[in-house]
């Protein structure tokens, strides 16, 4: 999972934009979201799904992270990211899906709005799923 603060201007000679607001079109949203982080590239692309969180409630949802880049600071970006959906108001949240497929619709309309808490320190928090089968 991906822990952001509010949106602001990043530091640098881009000037990039970093965060989450739900003022900012999606978009905008997607490029503050989806790089410039410090993390294990692999295993955020082997979930397959990052959701992210803001004081601890979904407010967003990336898919598409199947292939990455290390920039020369050592933080990564996923450029191929796709926003599958956002939230609009965290008191009673307005969900908007705007992945164009299906499966990643779904897994955003799971996740957003919910409470997905992490106790571990830095913007990416990793947490393991374990799946049970039925004998």
């Amino acid at each position: 999972m991906l822990r952001v603060d509010a949106a602001r201007q990043a530091g640098g000679p881009d000037g990039q934009r970093t965060g989450f607001s739900s003022r900012l079109a999606p978009e905008d949203l997607l490029e503050s979201l989806r790089g410039g982080w410090r993390c294990d590239a692999a295993s955020v692309a082997a979930g397959g799904v990052l959701p992210v969180t803001l004081s601890g409630y979904v407010v967003a949802v990336l898919t598409g992270l199947g292939t990455w880049e290390k920039r020369e600071d050592g933080r990564h970006v996923f450029p191929d990211a796709v926003l599958a959906g956002y939230v609009t108001d965290l008191a009673t949240p307005v969900v908007h899906l705007t992945a164009p497929r299906q499966a990643d619709r779904d897994v955003a309309d799971l996740l957003l709005g919910t409470r997905l808490p992490s106790h571990s320190g830095g913007a990416i928090a990793y947490v393991s799923i374990h799946s049970s089968s039925a004998n």
